[in-house]
Formats: structure tokens, sequence, C-alpha cells
């Protein structure tokens, strides 16, 4: 799908048509559409599409015509009927006096965050329209970064009343979302690091210094929260490992009780005229009632060793 959007007197509205100072957004286009902006802008087919292939790493490429740049944006996947995060490519290229944003999917801060910031500057001026996108995209990680967060918490407060299995696995699954995070935030911060040694106006550069302390910080705590999981699932391994002994205590304890009425009455069951209360009327009682003693003497002790 292809839509085109230009700013009049500081409004962002859609418009019909390629013309100069527009902005080409370009979600999951089709063959016809990639066509399209390939005759119109001359640019190379491969890069048009690079951002389509999930496997293409955040970078900034200089042509003679246009400026191609790669970053990685966080976005929500379904992992174990649960919802995650992973990463994909968000490629923005720069041409002599347009700006053309590829994706193979919606991307979250165009729709939420782009649309009322635009009211404050013009299509026509690309480097703060690039500086906007890449300090949106660090904000984006930091809220999914804290969304991680939260799911981690309500885990870790389950830990020692009603932990399941699959809280192990959604802890696998949280920290493969960080390690998706940790590799695109390094990345993401080569593609700012290499921009700001480009020309600038000097209003900009305040934008993309917060750019990269927000992406500074959402490394940092990309590594602080994959080492909060590490302890976490630690915790709740443990945990589990703490449930399984008690429960062999109490089964173990539950055997030895449950030994001493068999081996009694496999010794009476011998019909030894010489055993005791052999030959007594109620020696059957006496036997039982004797048994039940001992049975519990035996569980008071462990009771009190806590092996019950």
């Amino acid at each position: 799908m292809m839509n085109i959007y230009r700013t009049e007197n500081g409004v962002l509205n859609e418009v019909k048509e390629l013309q100069p100072g527009v902005w080409v957004k370009l979600t999951a286009p089709d063959a016809e559409e990639n066509q399209q902006i390939v005759e119109h802008y001359g640019i190379d087919f491969t890069d048009l599409v690079a951002a389509l292939d999930d496997e293409e790493s955040s970078r900034i490429e200089f042509e003679d015509d246009y400026t191609l740049i790669l970053v990685d944006i966080p976005i929500p996947e379904i992992r174990n009927d649960e919802e995650h995060y992973t990463t994909i490519p968000l490629g923005i290229i720069l041409t002599e006096d347009s700006i053309i944003t590829v994706c193979r999917q919606e991307v979250e801060i165009f729709e939420k965050n782009l649309r009322f910031k635009m009211r404050n500057f013009s299509t026509r001026k690309k480097t703060r329209f690039v500086y906007h996108i890449l300090y949106s995209i660090s904000k984006l990680y930091l809220y999914d970064l804290r969304n991680i967060d939260k799911s981690r918490t309500e885990i870790e407060e389950r830990a020692g009343k009603d932990t399941v299995d699959t809280d192990i696995i959604s802890l696998h699954e949280l920290e493969s979302s960080l390690v998706y995070f940790a590799t695109s935030l390094r990345a993401n911060n080569m593609v700012i690091t290499r921009l700001m040694r480009i020309n600038q106006f000097p209003e900009d550069e305040e934008l993309i210094e917060d750019t990269i302390i927000e992406n500074n910080q959402a490394i940092e705590m990309t590594t602080i929260y994959r080492d909060i999981i590490d302890s976490t699932r630690e915790l709740i391994s443990a945990v589990m490992d703490n449930r399984l002994n008690n429960v062999m205590k109490a089964l173990t304890s539950i055997t030895l009780v449950m030994a001493i009425p068999t081996v009694i009455s496999g010794i009476y069951g011998m019909n030894l005229k010489w055993l005791p209360f052999a030959n007594t009327i109620h020696g059957f009682g006496i036997v039982c009632a004797g048994t039940a003693v001992i049975c519990a003497v035996i569980m008071l002790i462990l009771k009190r060793k806590k092996m019950l």
C-alpha cells in the first residue's frame, strides 16, 4: 500500500500524486508500486525493497541521487500464544525533493506520534523528518521495554505462590525480545552517530542529541532487564526445585510410615504361635492399636524434623 503526504501550512495532508516535497509511505508495497517509485525517483530496486528483508542490518548508504537509511523498529508478535516483541527493518530514502519510507507492516510511530509532530514542521525538511523518526523509534523502544519489565514483574510475583512451567517459557520469550532489542539498538546507535557527522541545521542539533540520549537509555535498560530476567529465572527454578524436594520428602515420610503396618502385618501373617498376643482373645485389636501408636510416634518425630 502506498500513501502520499504533504504538509501545507503546518498541517499534514494526504495527496494523490507524486510531487516535490512529499512523504511517500510504502507499507508492504506490491510490485506495481515499487516499479512506480523506482521509475519516478531513479532509485535502485534493491535499495527500495531492502527494508522488506528481515535479515537486513541497520546502515546508511549514500548514492548519487539519494540516501538510504535502514534502522530497526520494535513490533509486537505472538509467540507461544502470548504477545512478545521482535524487530524489523524500516527504510528511509531521502531523494532530492522527497522522503520515502518503506516497511513490511504498519509502523506505530507513524500512526500515533508523527501525525501530531508533523504540525510543527514540513515534509520538505527532510533531515528533521529523519530525526523525528529516529527519536520516536527510541521512545517506542523505551515504552516496549517497560512493558517487558511489567510482564517480568508479574511472573516474579507468582514465584512464591502459583508458579507454573509456562512462566519459564514466558521468561525465555522475554529474554529473546531483549536480545532482539539489544542487537537492533546497537545497530541503530551506529546509524545515529553517523548522521551526526552530516551537516545539520542548528535547530536540529537538540533533537538529534535527545535521540542519542533516548537510544543510549534504551540500550542501558535492555542490559539491566536482561540481568534481572536471569535472576528471576534462577529464582523460579530454585522455587520449583524446592517444591520438588518438599514433595519427595513428604512421599518418603509417607512411605516410611506406611511400611510399619506392612512389616507388622507380614510378621503376624506367618501364624507363629510364639508371637506376642498371638493367643490372646483381643490380640488382633492390641496389635492394631500398637501399630497405630508406633505410626503416630514416627509421624510426630518426622513432623518435628520438618519431614512432613
